[in-house]
């Protein structure tokens, strides 16, 4: 039997005679966006089967179900769902309210999966290990498209099954795989021993894991919204357990667009979260340190020392770390994907999403043209398309699910077809921000420095005892410049209109003759190492 033929009689046999069409969607992951697509697929009356790892929906959310999202109600459902739930009684919650991801699991996730419609096709515990196409390793393409998907799931009694489909929409999210620490994208040398004493994401510090907070010298790493409500939560922590300290570190040379578009973001929610931690920042509540690249972790009598090339912390007894997160693509190695190579999300949506790149923080709505992949009828979508990005909004996910099944019902039109208007940001983020333009960047608008009254935080230099009563809130210095900064904004406040400069000081030495004001070239003088604590200017 030659291979054509071979190939053919492996797959009628798996499929127990089935043809591709007739098979179902198979969608990776029971959340928010996975039971989404499952809505859509009803709807448009096509079979499906959603596998989900976790023992019940929404398993991820429930991690973090004790924070509240910045978006309100209104824009975290998806209409397909609400369609459905609708028509058999189910209320909405108040569209202005917010809710937190466990209000999400449990008043729109669980009876949106006991509809009716959805609950004979889901199936927990079953974990997706592997896909491929039926008879057809990674290298084959002749008949490839023909071939079905073949699944090989995991149950959580280890026992192992293969599910045959026409199509696979992989929202399985990224939350399981954060970031590390280290600064290099792979685990800070010591980062791996000191498991017991790091937490990646958002720890409940309120509420079961207050004990461990309570009372300790807690280190933040991150500069995003999940860092942002874990240093809110500390914050009140601190108010009740005076002993509990926050050491803030990011990668980031400033935070003006980190702190998000305040007032100008159309998600209030969002914008009051970067308002609140700037403010906590400049009371000198959480301690500030920019531009530190983690790069080894110690375990000393005194705590935790995390250091960043010749510098050191303050010892701690703790650290959370929310730098982010990044797709597990282990189960696609067989498929044949387009991924952006820094990225890792779709090659056609990572110039929309790139914070390296794109120019302000709103990414335009995209659907299944910008999701696909040279495999065809596999997309990934959710927080998983995103790949390393940041800033998803459920609303996007929401219309990436209607426009994929669209797509795989062969409606083209209504696939390509924009159903979505995203809030905007109030902030803008790449190259205009970082090269001085007037987005918020160090030279626009006139932004209070982060730490209040102390521009600058001495570091430890390796070698130097750090001494067991030392916290990173005792290792600020008073600077005499620092007065005139939080007066007057960056460098004297925006350049006046017109003028081709990024500040006033800009603009006035520029009319002096000069190149430009010169911000941050300021001969540093002091007798240890230091980093601006966000200070203008990098």
């Amino acid at each position: 039997m030659n291979n054509g033929l071979l190939d053919a009689y492996v797959g009628k046999q798996a499929t127990n005679g089935s043809t591709a069409p007739e098979l179902p969607v198979a969608i990776i992951g029971a959340g928010p966006v996975g039971l989404a697509a499952a809505a859509h697929l009803v709807e448009r009356n096509m079979p499906f089967v959603v596998f989900e790892a976790g023992p019940r929906v929404g398993h991820s959310m429930l991690a973090w179900g004790h924070v509240q999202m910045f978006s309100p109600w209104q824009y975290s459902i998806d209409p397909a769902a609400v369609r459905l739930l609708e028509a058999s009684g189910w209320q909405a919650p108040d569209p202005e309210s917010y809710p937190t991801g466990r209000a999400l699991v449990e008043q729109y996730l669980a009876p949106l999966v006991a509809h009716r419609a959805i609950a004979p096709h889901v199936r927990l515990s079953r974990r997706v290990a592997h896909i491929t196409r039926a008879g057809f390793d990674k290298m084959k393409t002749n008949g490839r498209e023909q071939a079905p998907f073949q699944l090989s799931i995991a149950g959580a009694d280890g026992a192992e099954e293969i599910v045959y489909a026409r199509a696979v929409i992989d929202a399985s999210g990224t939350y399981t795989t954060p970031n590390p620490l280290g600064a290099s994208g792979l685990p800070a040398t010591g980062e791996r021993a000191l498991a017991d004493r790091i937490v990646y994401g958002i720890p409940d510090v309120l509420g079961r894991e207050r004990s461990r907070y309570a009372g300790k010298r807690v280190l933040v790493a991150g500069s995003g919204h999940s860092a942002f409500n874990t240093i809110l939560d500390l914050a009140a922590l601190a108010e009740q357990a005076p002993d509990t300290s926050v050491t803030w570190v990011v990668r980031r040379g400033e935070m003006a667009r980190a702190y998000g578009g305040g007032a100008n973001d159309a998600l209030p929610a969002r914008g009051a979260l970067g308002e609140r931690i700037r403010a906590l920042v400049e009371r000198g509540v959480v301690q500030l340190i920019t531009g530190w690249r983690t790069d080894r972790l110690e375990r000393t009598p005194d705590g935790i020392v995390a250091f960043a090339g010749d510098q050191a912390l303050a010892p701690v007894d703790e650290i959370i770390v929310a730098t982010g997160l990044r797709p597990d693509l282990a189960m696609l190695g067989e498929l044949r994907l387009g991924l952006d190579p820094a990225v890792e999300a779709p090659t056609a949506l990572a110039p929309l999403i790139d914070p390296n790149v794109h120019s302000c923080g709103t990414v335009p709505p995209h659907g299944a043209d910008e999701l696909s992949h040279p495999e065809p009828n596999f997309f990934m979508i959710g927080m998983k398309s995103y790949g390393r990005a940041p800033t998803f909004l459920l609303l996007t996910g929401y219309e990436q699910a209607r426009s994929v099944v669209a797509a795989l019902a062969g409606d083209l039109e209504a696939a390509r077809r924009v159903e979505l208007t995203l809030p905007e940001t109030g902030v803008c983020s790449g190259p205009v921000a970082a090269g001085g333009g007037a987005a918020s960047s160090c030279c626009g608008p006139t932004l209070a420095t982060p730490v209040g009254g102390a521009n600058l935080i001495a570091l430890t230099p390796v070698g130097v005892s750090v001494a067991a009563s030392a916290r990173n809130s005792d290792l600020v210095l008073a600077d005499s410049r620092a007065g005139d900064v939080a007066a007057t904004g960056c460098c004297g406040g925006p350049a006046p209109a017109g003028a081709d400069a990024c500040c006033v000081k800009d603009a006035d030495a520029k009319a002096a003759g000069q190149d430009g004001c010169g911000c941050g070239a300021t001969e540093d003088t002091s007798p240890v190492p230091v980093v601006a604590a966000g200070a203008c200017c990098g």
